[in-house]
């Protein structure tokens, strides 16, 4: 379901199943990785085909080994929603004595937990808020708004609309080939060509985009 980049390391996808429900649907994550000398920032993203349940985000958490040989804690650094599949997300590595300079044996770094935790989308945007006002020393949170407001938008999308807006990209991207009939004047037609490269430009959307629709603008011609 997920990937991690760090920094001049090869993509983790060495993920665990921590905790599964009794209907099967594992909610807890988590990837082990050595802490490299220097890391202040990660990326962690959905693989294709990843989507999340209505109302639900995926809260990341990290976990440092502690300097002093205290229980670690883990720490909430961001999240990921169906409306958010990738984020950069900054890090506090703690400084451990002979790793900052290279020095620490091949194989011996200490182990770094990355948790990811599917939560209600509620619970999560008051950690996102928090967070947020934390980096910025106290200034407004958006992200989680923006998680908040999108995923209402997602709940209210009905069929009707949705269907509204694919044959509304149908026919904005339709109508700039259309052309007059000259045996039927007054009547305007579109080639059945131009239909298909409307289909195959929208399908290859959807799959960069599978939300695309769901946004109040979407793009008028897909």
């Amino acid at each position: 379901m997920f990937s991690v980049i760090i920094p001049d390391h090869p993509c983790l996808t060495d993920i665990v199943a921590v905790e599964t429900q009794p209907n099967g649907q594992t909610t807890k994550f988590a990837f082990n990785f050595p802490l490299p000398p220097k890391l202040t920032e990660l990326v962690v993203f959905f693989l294709p085909g990843t989507v999340l349940p209505p109302d639900t985000a995926a809260a990341i958490y990290i976990q440092f080994p502690d300097p002093n040989n205290n229980v670690p804690q883990f720490k909430f650094i961001g999240a990921l929603a169906n409306e958010r599949p990738s984020a950069i997300l900054k890090v506090d590595a703690p400084q451990i004595p002979g790793l900052q300079n290279g020095n620490a044996m091949a194989g011996a770094a200490p182990m770094v937990t990355l948790g990811i935790s599917l939560e209600p989308v509620q619970a999560v945007a008051p950690q996102i808020a928090a967070l947020e006002a934390e980096q910025a020393g106290g200034a407004g949170s958006s992200s989680s708004l923006e998680l908040v407001r999108h995923t209402r938008q997602q709940k209210e999308m009905t069929t009707k609309v949705l269907a509204q807006r694919i044959i509304g990209n149908a026919f904005n991207f339709l109508a700039s080939f259309a052309s007059e009939d000259p045996s039927n004047k007054g009547q305007e037609t579109v080639p059945l060509k131009t239909f298909r490269d409307w289909w195959t430009k929208f399908e290859r959307k959807v799959e960069m985009d599978p939300t695309f629709l769901e946004r109040e603008d979407p793009s008028a011609t897909g």
